[in-house]
């Protein structure tokens, strides 16, 4: 069976690239730093590179619990150091007496700055403070200029690892059975919604399966997909355990707090 078999057809170029990786640190022991990953993509490398050959990865994304990583992939007899990832942290200053910033606000207003989405990774808001994990390449660029979020005038520093913010976010799991693993069917189960008010939201675009906007009501998911729902949240599918006596998919999975 060919190693595509066990991922979906979009995600073929990022096995080439993994795959490219691995050979490239076992053979010629050299190592490759990634842009920032999602879940999903961390998900394939890890699955690609494995624990039984002579090459390695790790994932680094500045937050301790940290969604969106780098990666490095390495030859397995090196132990690859925290400042090997180039993984800076900022912190947004501004007048948050006559200002409040949201997350999407912040990630609005990078993506306005021309850069891809891998060049930056998780950004933290807690209470009034807001940090963001970015690549050292684009530090800079950043820092000189992203000089407001909405109408708020911001600045940029640095922040020094231990004053890094810790991120708060809990998920509480639950376990169903599902007759099929389509998208509109895993919707329904995991945020308690009809099929019927399902569909038109897959289909206006506004459901993610890891990261990616799917309006095919009938995409086949596996066990690991994250998802967002906008205007009800995010889940997991955390696994997938096997059929019931009625031929029903038994899975479990996790909403977020």
């Amino acid at each position: 069976m060919s190693i595509y078999n066990h991922f979906r057809a979009e995600e073929a170029v990022l096995v080439d690239q993994a795959l490219e990786w691995k050979e490239a640190a076992e053979q010629y022991h050299k190592m490759k730093l990634t842009d920032f990953l999602d879940p999903r993509e961390q998900q394939i490398l890890s699955v690609i590179i494995g624990s039984q050959s002579d090459a390695a990865v790790q994932f680094f994304g500045a937050f301790e619990q940290a969604e969106r990583k780098r990666a490095l992939i390495y030859p397995s007899y090196i132990q690859p150091e925290p400042q090997e990832f180039q993984v800076e942290t900022l912190e947004i200053s501004y007048a948050s007496k006559f200002h409040t910033i949201e997350h999407r606000q912040v990630l609005g207003a990078l993506m306005s700055l021309g850069m891809k989405r891998g060049k930056y990774g998780d950004i933290v808001l807690q209470q009034e403070r807001i940090q963001l994990a970015v690549a050292q390449e684009v530090k800079e660029y950043i820092r000189l200029n992203l000089q407001a979020v909405g109408k708020a005038a911001i600045s940029l520093s640095p922040v020094s690892s231990e004053n890094i913010l810790h991120q708060q976010e809990e998920w509480l799991e639950k376990s169903g059975t599902v007759s099929s693993m389509r998208l509109d069917v895993l919707i329904a189960e995991i945020f308690n919604l009809s099929r019927q008010k399902v569909s038109p939201l897959i289909k206006n675009g506004l459901v993610k399966v890891n990261w990616k906007v799917v309006e095919q009501p009938s995409y086949e998911c596996y066990a690991g997909d994250a998802f967002s729902v906008r205007g009800y949240g995010r889940g997991k599918l955390l696994s997938v355990d096997g059929k019931s006596k009625r031929d029903k998919w038994r899975i479990l999975y996790g909403l977020r707090k």
